[in-house]
């Protein structure tokens, strides 16, 4: 019977079939099928220092981005302004609540509790691992890893700042704020935690 531990080191090639034995790879290296060349594997471009110095990063840009105003609207004589958290209670107000609590959600307590999870994660790696709540904590916080990803969509919301300066700037005077800066970093460095985010490779930890 051969061993779980070494059937986990071989992995097949998704486009000739061909199986590889999964070897350590230095940082940003890929690798490639012997056969065809495809792309099998990659290692995380990022250390755990340099995923946590991106936490940190988004972590401050988090409050500002969803407290501070994100547009400022001049339309004859009147200042309008509103701020992330704002637009989603508006929205509610109108009535949409299933709206409102998507916007909610996806752009304001989703990111949030994503990036906590990483740096809770990072966090229990530098201890060690070594206490059995340690490692169930770190094994609960993957678990919901994937959940978490789907529900954060920062994307959207920048996108919106565009297509709505590009609809009013014809009659209106728009102008973006400190939040507006913060919110574009903040969808900027998540995203690029993301990438160097390797879930297999955090699961990896557990066997040290």
């Amino acid at each position: 019977m051969q061993d779980d531990a070494v059937d986990q080191t071989v992995i097949l090639c998704r486009a000739c079939d061909m199986a590889v034995r999964k070897r350590a790879l230095p940082s940003g290296v890929r690798a490639l099928c012997p056969r065809c060349h495809t792309a099998l594997y990659d290692t995380p471009y990022c250390s755990i220092n340099g995923m946590l110095a991106l936490c940190v990063a988004a972590l401050a840009f988090y409050l500002p981005a969803n407290l501070f105003p994100v547009l400022e609207l001049h339309f004859l004589g009147s200042v309008r302004t509103a701020s992330v958290v704002e637009g989603a209670m508006a929205v509610m107000a109108l009535g949409y609540w299933v709206v409102g609590v998507a916007v909610l959600t996806a752009a304001v307590i989703a990111p949030g509790i994503l990036l906590l999870s990483i740096l809770g994660q990072i966090l229990l790696i530098k201890a060690g691992l070594k206490q059995g709540w340690q490692r169930t904590t770190y094994e609960w916080l993957l678990e919901q890893h994937g959940l978490l990803s789907q529900l954060t969509m920062l994307e959207i919301y920048v996108i919106s700042f565009l297509v709505s300066a590009f609809q009013l700037a014809d009659f209106s005077d728009i102008y973006f704020g400190v939040g507006t800066f913060c919110f574009t970093m903040l969808f900027l460095v998540t995203l690029f935690l993301q990438r160097e985010y390797n879930l297999e490779h955090m699961w990896s930890y557990l066997d040290v």
